[in-house]
């Protein structure tokens, strides 16, 4: 991928997390192409292994604290709880 491209996945990371509902298989998936690594090199960029890295961007496995922060630091984030954007109110119950 492109540099310009890289630079353009990771604006629309930040933009999709400051928004607030980006689940984290999507952001860990952006993160991976934003650097420009293939799976097996951002496994081992955070010592991670590649079936690892895939699970984790097919949702199907699920990374500790730490792993999230470990990945999350080099494009400034933090592990913490998040509000959920506002649901319209749930209709009142029939009498």
């Amino acid at each position: 991928i492109a540099h310009d491209q890289r630079r353009a996945i990771r604006t629309m990371l930040h933009d999709a997390v400051e928004q607030g509902g980006q689940p984290w298989a999507a952001s860990i998936r952006q993160m991976r192409q934003a650097l420009g690594l293939t799976q097996a090199q951002f496994a081992s960029t955070f010592k991670l292994t590649r079936r690892q890295v895939a699970g984790f961007e097919t949702g199907t496995a699920n990374p500790t604290v730490d792993t999230l922060a470990r990945i999350g630091r080099p494009f400034g984030f933090e592990v913490g709880y998040i509000r959920k954007p506002e649901e319209p109110p749930a209709p009142p119950p029939e009498a």
